[in-house]
């Protein structure tokens, strides 16, 4: 079996060693303060990693009260009561205890400095919460049954020349103008992803992601759920969920991120569904952050719970109550970027939209689209219940490729798939320009959209094309952009010629600029006029360019047109 590196963070040590949780009653214990903490924000190395803290001097974030963790002694004051203590949550300023005797509970809730506990019922352990590992139950936080297929989708196949054999990972890649940033080298190096799932079946034993223990490329493996450092169990969901990102079996399936680094932590336990695991979500996520992590990809959803008193109300979904919800906004306030499937409930008559944590201000929320680009029906809508536009964008989700864990690739559906692909693209293009903050990269993203300036509650801001985002992030004003299908620009690929077709009779003239994915310019017209009798533009003498992907930019009445092209030898 592959070994995985496990991070050492005096965060962890110093605040708690997790006890083997096995059975019985889980509450969340809330303090009233962080007062003679023994830490403090002047020193953060002793409880944020060093990345952590550069990313919070990159992006001028200052250190606050949320950064410093509970007071270790208001936790051992619980745990001296005679409970099992687990999960500290720093953002929500309490811990997860569990006993079976609830005469402990009124003893903690006496304590001067604890201000309130909630109540989870649960009676499973790590034996028995196993589930079908096909297979993700109607009603839990997936929101679907997620099954994987065998049979592929219809959806077009590689044909482009490009530096990656992907296999049937080509379409969902291609879709969101992923794959010229693979060829300029932006694959995920050097960017940190941390996923919260159910479970990681198989994954240390699996050839899709045998280049990322080779590499040293699983930073850390944690389960929140039972207590220990052995997430690969639950189910094969977050297997599946990482495959998108993470997968690099050439000619079969490659991720969004192939060469990114991961911390796979399991926050969900998949034989339950309580108000309990959304603190372990918190946890998770202030994990990832003192990790030094920069993009969370979370594939759950919570709306209802199997005890109807912790349900959660569409009232609730207003970015500000629910417990993943209130975590997930405080990452992004941290620097980080939180992508978050929309949810699998849209044809669902009582409960169409999406759930927490999707509900985040800040929260990028992802839907789901089948392979030809069509909302598929599932997906979770908006608005949120204080009228805010969700999702915020979408990705292929209906018949997913995957990485099967017998081998191969499967294919399933669900927003869980369309989201990771986001979180991975999102990782490339933040590498394009770590200098960028969370929410420059995310308006990026959203703003060369196909549906940007028509959005909608189904589908967002629609399909995004991370090719394009890049001219944002080199400060190319798209203010002016009209649509490219407007135009045909052939042939592409090309060698010296390119020829510019307007379906409108009325361009009679246009300059033509090329700049290649990091904004250099590298061609531009004088104004050329079209001739008569001709209902096309042509630019020569363009075999002196180097092999690539380009964008090319016409101007024309003025708007701006973008079109990829690729350059090829003769």
């Amino acid at each position: 079996m592959k070994k995985t590196l496990l991070l050492s963070l005096l965060a962890f040590a110093t605040i708690f060693s997790f006890a083997q949780i096995n059975s019985g009653d889980k509450y969340f214990v809330k303090f009233t303060d962080k007062d003679n903490s023994p830490y403090s924000i002047q020193n953060p190395d002793e409880y944020l990693s060093q990345r952590a803290i550069d990313r919070r001097e990159r992006y001028n974030i200052p250190i606050d009260v949320y950064d410093l963790p509970v007071n270790p002694q208001y936790i051992e004051g619980v745990a001296n009561i005679g409970v099992e203590v687990s999960n500290p949550t720093k953002w929500l300023n309490g811990i997860v205890v569990q006993t079976n005797d609830p005469s402990k509970i009124i003893e903690i809730e006496a304590l001067p400095f604890v201000q309130s506990t909630v109540k989870n019922i649960s009676f499973g352990d790590k034996n028995n919460n196993i589930i079908n590992d096909e297979s993700i139950s109607l009603n839990k936080p997936f929101g679907m049954n997620e099954k994987l297929e065998t049979s592929p989708p219809a959806f077009k196949s590689q044909s482009k020349i490009s530096t990656l054999n992907y296999g049937q990972g080509f379409n969902q890649i291609d879709m969101i103008g992923g794959i010229p940033l693979h060829d300029d080298g932006y694959q995920g190096q050097g960017m940190i992803i941390a996923i919260l799932d159910g479970g990681f079946t198989y994954t240390d034993e699996m050839d899709a992601f045998d280049s990322l223990y080779m590499n040293d490329l699983i930073l850390s493996s944690r389960d929140f759920v039972d207590g220990d450092n052995n997430p690969y169990h639950g189910s094969s969901h977050g297997t599946s969920v990482l495959s998108t990102m993470g997968a690099n079996l050439p000619g079969q399936i490659i991720g969004t991120a192939p060469k990114a680094s991961y911390h796979l932590l399991r926050t969900e336990d998949t034989g339950s569904e309580y108000l309990i695991e959304e603190y372990n979500w918190v946890s998770g996520a202030e994990y990832a952050d003192s990790a030094g992590a920069d993009i969370i990809n979370s594939s759950l959803s919570y709306k209802t719970f199997d005890n109807p008193q912790q349900d959660h109300t569409y009232q609730d979904m207003n970015g500000n109550t629910a417990p993943s919800t209130i975590g997930a906004d405080r990452c992004m306030s941290r620097g980080m970027i939180v992508v978050n499937s929309a949810g699998n409930s849209g044809t669902s008559s009582t409960w169409p939209w999406i759930g927490a944590p999707a509900d985040g201000d800040s929260v990028f929320s992802i839907g789901a689209v089948d392979a030809q680009g069509q909302y598929a029906s599932f997906s979770s809508i908006g608005p949120t219940a204080d009228g805010r536009l969700k999702p915020n964008v979408v990705a292929q989700g209906s018949q997913t490729a995957v990485a099967s864990v017998g081998g191969g690739v499967g294919y399933s559906s669900g927003t869980s798939f369309s989201s990771p692909i986001i979180a991975g693209m999102t990782a490339c293009l933040w590498q394009f320009d770590p200098s960028m903050t969370n929410m420059e990269i995310l308006d990026a993203i959203m703003t060369t959209s196909n549906m940007a300036g028509n959005p909608d509650y189904e589908m967002g801001y629609g399909i995004p094309d991370y090719s394009l985002a890049t001219l944002i992030l080199s400060g190319f004003n798209t203010d002016n952009v009209i649509n490219p299908n407007d135009i045909d620009v052939f042939p592409n690929p090309f060698y010296d010629k390119l020829n510019i077709v307007f379906h409108s009779q009325d361009t009679q003239s246009v300059v033509i600029d090329i700049v290649d994915l990091t904004g250099r310019l590298v061609y531009s017209s004088k104004k050329l006029h079209r001739k008569s009798g001709l209902n096309y533009f042509r630019i020569n003498n363009l075999e002196n360019l180097r092999e690539g992907i380009y964008i090319i930019k016409i101007f024309s009445e003025g708007n701006i047109i973008s079109k990829k092209i690729m350059k090829i030898k003769y």
